[in-house]
């Protein structure tokens, strides 16, 4: 059954295209010459709001080839983290974000230094475009020295700075979300928090408790819903009574986005900065998009959605389909440009597999290192009281205040 996100934008005698309608891509404006281009954005949805961001946006050349390549090596990652974990080389959950590479480049395009990301356990593009290496995440997967966290994390638990992860807990990353918002308010750092939670946990009571205080202090923090039509293997309309996400804040004004086109993406992430620095709280947003992979490893994802479905939003929504086609008509790059990136980042995807492979594992020992920042006690217990371990410090801490 599909969600009622996508069926309240289908235009009449369009059944054949219900799931292109509320995506189509932005049309393009050429300048002259070519180093940028001004495209046209999506049209967005306001809850309480009385503007609505840009409706249009520009894009350089550089940032259309460095956009490119990030959606890209997102896509390549996730397609090699499938396979390892088909090969068992992956343990445990391993969750894929193929189809909504558009929602973390693009908010990264618009965010500073000094702001913050936290998220669910579809994490490991956001590990990547917050500044950890290809490498370091694929042997974050398999458990390996070469990981973000040497290997103690996995799959759900990857962090680097401004970013606090990776976490495993349905929703439980949106009220922290709000505290890191505090932290920043507090040190008047200029920055804010992104805390994106899914759909599927869209329903959890601590989400709402989290928008409570954050606008009783109005806090810096944007809460994004990345609906993508299914939480598990439950569509949407199924498991919530009002699957207009944005509205769910009720007091805190919200906005919906298409998460399909890049540019509209980062064009409200920009407008929402510009409303959370001037002291006006925190927003809800709506981004709508589509997973093409199951839930995790475990869900095939086609025993509640069809493969017709699942085909029609690759051949026609694609985000990184429709954005090189802007591109490309619009004269920032060309298609060689763009095979040459394919080819580059294969080949860099592939030499991470080989490093997520053959590196070496940690020593049992170094279990118990770097679980706090300044330990009370150096003795950690094991599996039993009679096999402590010692805590070590062998990493540098990162977001430390």
């Amino acid at each position: 059954m599909l969600s009622k996100v996508i069926k309240s934008v289908l235009k009449p005698n369009q059944n054949q295209m219900r799931v292109l309608a509320p995506f189509m891509t932005s049309t393009v404006m050429k300048e002259s010459g070519t180093t940028s281009a001004t495209f046209d954005t999506r049209p967005y949805k306001l809850h309480k709001l009385e503007e609505a961001p840009n409706t249009s946006t520009t894009c350089t050349r550089d940032e259309a080839l460095l956009y490119y390549k990030q959606m890209q090596i997102i896509r390549r990652m996730e397609s090699a983290s499938g396979n390892l974990y088909k090969e068992k080389a992956v343990r445990g959950f391993c969750h894929l974000y193929s189809g909504q590479e558009a929602i973390c480049v693009g908010i990264k395009a618009a965010l500073e230094p000094q702001d913050s990301v936290i998220t669910a356990y579809r994490d490991h593009g956001w590990a990547y475009v917050m500044g950890c290496s290809v490498t370091s995440v694929m042997a974050e997967l398999t458990g390996r020295t070469q990981g973000i966290v040497r290997g103690k994390g996995g799959s759900m638990h990857m962090y680097c700075k401004n970013f606090y992860g990776g976490n495993g807990i349905v929703g439980a990353q949106v009220p922290v979300g709000a505290g890191v918002a505090l932290a920043q308010q507090y040190l008047g750092n200029g920055g804010l928090c992104i805390a994106l939670y899914g759909d599927g946990a869209a329903n959890q009571g601590q989400v709402f408790e989290a928008y409570n205080i954050a606008k009783l202090k109005d806090l810096p923090c944007i809460f994004i819903c990345e609906n993508n039509g299914y939480g598990m293997g439950t569509s949407v309309d199924r498991a919530s009574a009002s699957t207009m996400y944005y509205t769910r804040g009720d007091y805190v004004p919200g906005l919906w986005i298409d998460g399909m086109d890049i540019l509209s993406v980062k064009e409200a992430i920009k407008y929402c900065k510009d409303y959370c620095s001037a002291g006006k709280g925190p927003l809800v947003l709506e981004v709508a998009t589509y997973r093409y992979s199951g839930h995790s490893m475990s869900d095939p994802g086609t025993s509640y959605r069809t493969r017709d479905e699942i085909q029609e939003v690759r051949q026609t929504r694609d985000p990184i389909m429709l954005f090189k086609e802007n591109i490309i008509s619009a004269n920032l790059v060309t298609a060689e440009e763009l095979k040459q990136i394919d080819a580059d980042v294969r080949k860099e995807v592939d030499e991470a597999v080989k490093v997520a492979k053959t590196d070496k594992e940690i020593a049992v020992h170094e279990l118990a290192a770097d679980v706090y920042s300044a330990p009370i006690e150096n003795t950690i217990r094991g599996t039993t009281p009679f096999e402590p371990y010692t805590h070590q410090r062998l990493s540098k801490v990162i977001n430390w205040h």
